[in-house]
């Protein structure tokens, strides 16, 4: 995979704006990539974004722009290298399927198109490769994924490192895993994005690829590249089966914490950096990780709501969801994430101030509704109300969002009245099932009083010379459980 230096790196980004992507969208998504740059610690020199009907299959961008960002990077005047005859309208035509008179055949247009491959390969062998002391980036950043083929092909004509926005993504949760089961779930993508780009690299080393048998394990005729794919096949087999026992160890935790008490648990999730981490600190006082970055929180972390509540109510921070997020990241993290099956309450964050907060909407659903908590209650909170303006035009956000989502809570992280707000709003959730009973707890059962003054609000207490009646205020479910445990007694 890609080494990370410790100094800063310049990154250019290059994004492609497809037919069917608005301009809020798309501006979402580039913005978006350089702040999962800033994650990383690149700076961002430039940006280079182009409107097409399709990807280009050659260079991602068409000819014309592709020249503009090669010279960019490569710190050239305009006339430094030469450039290929009317390119646009040459890749542009070689990409239209539609174009039956000029492409007839399936033959004809892949023949045209690697014959654009060659002139732009061809274009990049009279170009000095760049240099490193006097090029304006380090690294090509591409929004979207690409083909390990073409990435090669762009990392030769740009002259630089290219990764795509999966293996941005990738590194990401690579750097800020904790946990031993959020770093194995990390590795197992990582490797299953590494065996393709394994294959293309043989196919680069040709038959000198191709190794004798020999010591160390390597079968008759097998190359290089087929050991090392077996290697990570058999990585990922282990890593698998150590998921296996943490999921085991996670399973004996929780179900040790269910038989101590009926606690309450209200798991946030939503986009990220939609501000989760700072509700979190706000609501439980814990100083839980706090940063403007994306996927600042990778482990999922629990805190007691402070001050604490009758019932006492768990909250849980969860890892942030982003467009476009790589499948088996989302299939990986899924133990992480069943703290939202947990829950009996979901808090469902949203960034006010972000223009394109409806897509963060969408893509949170689409992924809730993938691990399966479609049925787990939720109260949506709109955050960073204070980042939208001045107090107007916060007023008039707060008008159209009310408008729009009734239910929603709108809110500021920063602000106590705000959190106060909040917190009343979990408490009443699981207070609206509230009963109130007395309890018999008789002097031999007195060890229980713990539990029952954790579990349930005690308004009252009188005594007789067989025990005490606690008059209490509780959930049904706790009022059974202690109950029954005190007829067991």
């Amino acid at each position: 995979m890609h080494e990370l230096h410790e100094e800063p790196r310049r990154a250019v980004v290059a994004a492609v704006q497809l037919p069917d992507v608005s301009d809020i969208d798309f501006e979402s998504s580039v913005a978006e990539l350089r702040q999962l740059a800033k994650t990383l610690g690149f700076e961002v020199v430039a940006s280079f974004t182009q409107k097409r009907a399709k990807v280009s299959p050659v260079s991602y961008l068409g000819a014309g722009k592709s020249a503009e960002m090669r010279r960019y990077i490569r710190n050239e005047a305009a006339d430094d290298a030469p450039e290929p005859a009317d390119e646009d309208a040459d890749e542009t035509a070689v990409e239209d399927a539609d174009d039956a008179s000029a492409y007839p055949t399936r033959e004809q247009r892949a023949a045209a198109i690697a014959a654009k491959r060659g002139a732009a390969e061809a274009l990049e062998a009279k170009t000095a490769p760049a240099d490193e002391l006097t090029r304006r980036a380090d690294i090509l950043l591409v929004d979207h994924e690409m083909s390990p083929m073409r990435a090669r092909n762009l990392e030769k004509e740009m002259g630089v490192e290219v990764m795509d926005r999966t293996m941005v993504i990738l590194e990401i949760f690579h750097r800020h895993a904790r946990s031993r089961a959020a770093r194995a779930q990390v590795e197992i993508v990582r490797l299953a994005y590494m065996a393709p780009r394994l294959r293309e690299a043989a196919k680069l080393a040709g038959p000198q690829g191709r190794q004798r048998s020999g010591a160390g394990g390597r079968g008759a005729g097998e190359s290089r590249g087929e050991l090392d794919r077996r290697k990570i096949r058999d990585r990922i087999a282990e890593l698998q089966k150590e998921l296996v026992v943490i999921d085991a160890e996670r399973l004996t935790q929780r179900s040790r914490r269910q038989e101590r008490s009926d606690i309450a648990r209200v798991a946030l999730v939503g986009y990220t950096n939609a501000g989760k981490s700072t509700l979190m600190r706000a609501l439980t006082g814990s100083e839980v990780l706090v940063a403007d970055k994306l996927f600042a929180t990778l482990d999922t972390t629990v805190r007691a709501l402070h001050p604490e509540s009758v019932p006492r109510v768990l909250v849980s921070d969860t890892v942030g969801f982003i467009k476009n997020l790589p499948h088996g990241l989302v299939a990986s993290f899924k133990s992480t994430l069943e703290e939202a099956l947990e829950a009996a309450l979901l808090l469902h964050v949203v960034d006010a101030s972000d223009a394109g907060f409806e897509r963060q909407l969408a893509v949170t659903e689409e992924v809730l509704d993938e691990i399966g908590a479609q049925e787990v209650p939720r109260l949506l909170v709109f955050n960073k109300i204070d980042r939208v303006g001045d107090d107007a035009a916060q007023a008039e956000c707060e008008t159209r969002l009310r408008a729009q989502y009734p239910e929603c809570l709108i809110v500021s992280a920063r602000r106590s009245e705000d959190v106060s707000r909040l917190r009343e709003a979990i408490v009443a959730f699981f207070q609206k099932d509230v009963v109130e009973t007395e309890l018999f707890l008789p002097w031999s059962a007195q060890q229980l009083r713990g539990e029952v003054f954790a579990s349930c609000e005690v308004q009252g207490e009188r005594a007789d010379a067989d025990g005490a009646y606690l008059s209490v205020r509780a959930a049904p479910g706790v009022i059974d459980r202690l109950r029954e445990k005190l007829v067991a007694r």
